[in-house]
């Protein structure tokens, strides 16, 4: 078993013996092992393709509604697990952008984890998405890797808190409650990274289009022809750029504009 997926799974609660009895079995096997067994599953079908929604009585005043978007089952398995061991109820999964959303606008979830690396919708475009249908909405956003481009595109989308996939189950599930409380969970080193590039958010609507075309490899010609501006208006835009990403050259400002999220790697 994934050493991460392990490590997600609450030991305090079935036991060293119950995960070794557990280990060649298949997943879902030891998910329903690990659920309290008094807990209902009902499909919830988006399409041709049937998902599942638990339904948990009220345990605690912890009791939350998830979604959980993942396009590895194994991940959305092993989440709904643990978390339905802390007394929240997971109401649906999904394994794409369309059928989240679609169960996003169905079950109104408290809050929704979703994985940042997904196709064809990646989870900044489902966080932006659920943001302009509710927002109020409450999202954590969960993935493998930790780059400035992830965290940033994913914080500037509306997200509440972002997580590695190795997190360990009760830091996952005091997020959780902190993100339903209404508050943000972002981690200490990434608040610091978001105050180091805060003076990139002064770029105007203009330069960032500007950025984007540079970021695409087009001269200053061809970005005056797609924007329908002249090219000493261009210029003056990449001036612009450059000094407010403190940048030497072209090439330099666009490295900077993807480690911050303010273009999406090509």
């Amino acid at each position: 078993m994934n050493t991460r997926i392990r490590n997600l799974l609450p030991r305090d609660i079935a036991g060293e013996q119950l995960l070794s009895q557990q280990m060649n079995a298949p997943w879902s096997a030891a998910s329903a092992a690990l659920a309290p067994s008094h807990a209902p599953v009902t499909p919830v079908t988006i399409g041709d393709t049937p998902y599942h929604r638990t339904s948990l009585p009220s345990m605690t005043d912890t009791s939350i509604r998830v979604l959980l978007v993942d396009d590895h089952t194994i991940m959305r398995e092993g989440l709904a697990a643990v978390l339905a061991a802390h007394g929240m109820t997971v109401v649906g999964q999904a394994g794409d952008g369309e059928t989240a959303l679609a169960l996003f606008h169905e079950l109104a979830p408290d809050v929704s984890i979703v994985d940042l690396r997904m196709t064809p919708m990646d989870g900044a475009e489902i966080t932006h998405a659920m943001r302009e249908a509710n927002p109020n909405a409450r999202i954590v956003l969960l993935t493998t890797y930790d780059t400035d481009e992830e965290v940033f595109r994913g914080l500037r989308a509306g997200a509440a808190s972002y997580l590695l996939k190795d997190v360990d189950s009760a830091t996952l599930v005091e997020t959780i409650r902190v993100v339903h409380s209404g508050r943000k969970s972002i981690a200490p080193e990434i608040a610091a990274k978001l105050a180091e590039h805060v003076s990139s958010d002064s770029l105007t609507p203009r330069q960032s289009e500007v950025l984007r075309c540079l970021s695409e490899g087009k001269s200053n010609l061809e970005i005056a022809n797609t924007l329908f501006i002249s090219e000493g208006t261009v210029k003056a835009h990449v001036k612009a750029i450059l000094e407010k990403l403190d940048a030497r050259d072209r090439t330099q400002a666009i490295t900077i504009a993807i480690k911050r999220g303010l273009v999406r790697h090509m």
